[in-house]
């Protein structure tokens, strides 16, 4: 074997070790007893804190959010410290504290109210749980107290708190949305209210010239175009019939005087003889060239017509009166006379009517002007009118937007309400009640009887090894070599009489004894500690 190995067996001498357990075995146990017995006596004076808890559990709304979607915004998890916060303050645990009568001890020696608030939020414990996606699913509600029952009261109280000012924070908060969305609505129904007076006031100041009556205004345009021209075709006729009818005049007064005074005057009517002109100035243009005598002569005799016609129609004003004149001086004195004028009268009535029909026709066309002219402007001011209908029409359908989104953001929320006053939004239900605890939660004796019991073995081994180091006595072999470097020859056997034997074995019993008492003692408190500690 190497001698490293038979160094470390040799330097372990387990003989060496037995023997000073034996010898000093007093000196480890009574202190590792009395260290644990201390810390043990200690764990059962200390006071009792019993802790109850309740879990109340975050139950989501009964109907689907895709039918009724909640009005009430924030994270669950900062809605539950704004609560926390409401419950845990002052008065609110100042109430507590008198209602179940918590801490007389205390309030008789505390002098103000808010150490005893201050010692309330202690024994109050707020522990969150969260899933897999981190999402607030449920919370525990812990009081601690010095006594089973009321650590049971104030934790159903606390968790009766939580539930009922939940609810009260998501009605407030929904009521108050609904009533914020109902004065937002009212404010664009007011807002809608004047888009549409300005509307109702831009069409009324410019009806006739709206972009929706621009069609119209075009067809009425045409339609009085074609209806001026209709006019002015009947005036040009009209006025051919004065032409006509003076000419009838005029020739029928020539036929008079010439029948006075004996002269042939050809009569006819101009018109008549024109389109026999024509007619026959057509025929002839079929059959000769335009250098043909007759030719010529026709064309010469619609010239001389023509010449005749448009002198007349120049000056018919002029023709009137002279024929009023002629018709009044020459006024009939026998009834061959009434005979003879009677023709003359009813051209001269006739040529009246027409001449008032001119006049009449004139003013139509006058008044067709005027409203074509207006229609006109109408037209010419329809893009900029347009785009001045355009620029209110815009407000007026922004602000229709914002009224229609309001109502149904309102309509909305009002379900939402409903839905909260009925207790079926997201609420909290109580998993667990507060139940009345058995053990107290602290001290831990069981873990303060450990604590001893490493206390008793470090306190005894130091003694032990304290004891020993300071003993001068010389108990082996290899003590003795190392203090005198010489070889041990012989060694002197122990004697011990039998009164020394019975002693050491009354000792012995005595020590074994009481390592068991040791023992027993210990895993008795220890259980103790664990079943009601």
């Amino acid at each position: 074997m190497p001698e490293d190995y038979l160094d470390s067996t040799e330097a372990f001498d387990w003989r060496h070790y037995l023997g000073l357990i034996r010898r000093r075995a007093w000196y480890f146990l009574l202190p590792l007893f009395a260290g644990w017995l201390i810390v043990w006596v200690v764990s059962w004076l200390l006071p009792s804190v019993y802790r109850s808890g309740t879990l109340i559990l975050v139950e989501q709304p009964s109907v689907p959010q895709q039918f009724v979607v909640p009005n009430v915004a924030g994270d669950l998890q900062q809605r539950l410290q704004t609560i926390s916060q409401q419950i845990l303050s002052r008065t609110r645990l100042l109430r507590i504290i008198d209602n179940l009568n918590l801490y007389p001890e205390e309030r008789k020696r505390l002098v103000h109210s808010d150490d005893l608030v201050e010692l309330m939020q202690k024994d109050i414990e707020i522990e969150l749980v969260s899933n897999k996606q981190n999402e607030l699913t449920s919370f525990n509600i812990y009081y601690s107290s010095k006594t089973p029952s009321t650590a049971q009261r104030v934790t159903s109280e606390l968790s009766n708190l939580f539930i009922s000012e939940n609810l009260e924070a998501r009605q407030q908060q929904s009521q108050n949305t609904t009533e914020f969305l109902a004065s937002r609505l009212e404010e664009a129904r007011k807002t809608l209210s004047q888009q549409e007076e300005k509307v109702r006031e831009f069409k009324d100041k410019h009806l006739g010239e709206l972009p929706g009556q621009l069609q119209s205004n075009l067809q009425i345009l045409v339609g009085m175009q074609a209806q001026r021209q209709t006019e002015e075709d009947n005036l040009n006729r009209a006025k051919q019939q004065n032409v006509y009818l003076e000419s009838l005049v005029s020739q029928y007064r020539t036929i008079q005087k010439s029948t006075k005074t004996g002269q042939d005057t050809p009569v006819g009517r101009p018109d008549q003889e024109l389109d026999k002109l024509r007619a026959q100035l057509a025929d002839l243009s079929s059959h000769y060239t335009a250098r043909h005598p007759d030719v010529r002569k026709v064309k010469e005799q619609i010239a001389e017509i023509e010449r005749i016609k448009h002198q007349n129609e120049a000056d018919p004003a002029s023709k009137a009166p002279d024929s009023q004149v002629d018709s009044s001086s020459n006024s009939p004195k026998t009834y061959g006379d009434v005979r003879d004028i009677s023709p003359l009268l009813e051209l001269q009535s006739q040529l009246k009517a027409n001449q008032i029909e001119i006049a009449n026709r004139q003013r139509s066309i006058q008044d067709l002007q005027a409203k074509i002219g207006e229609y006109q402007a109408r037209l010419n001011q329809a893009p900029v009118r347009e785009q001045e209908f355009s620029e209110l029409n815009r407000g007026y359908d922004q602000s229709r937007a914002d009224y229609d989104s309001l109502l149904k953001k309102k309509n909305d929320s009002e379900l939402a309400t409903s839905l909260e006053l009925r207790q079926q939004g997201e609420h909290f239900q109580v998993v667990d009640p507060p139940g009345l605890p058995v053990k107290p939660y602290s001290p831990n004796r069981l873990k303060l009887s450990a604590i001893g019991l490493v206390v008793g073995i470090i306190l005894g081994a130091t003694l032990t090894a304290g004891k020993e180091l300071m003993d001068d006595r010389i108990y082996s072999d290899k003590e003795f070599q190392k203090l005198a470097p010489v070889t041990v020859v012989a060694e002197i056997p122990k004697i011990v009489i039998p009164e020394e034997e019975r002693t050491q074995l009354w000792k012995d019993r005595l020590l074994w004894a009481t390592a068991g008492f040791v023992v027993v003692s210990i895993l008795a408190g220890s259980a103790l500690s664990y079943l009601r500690g």
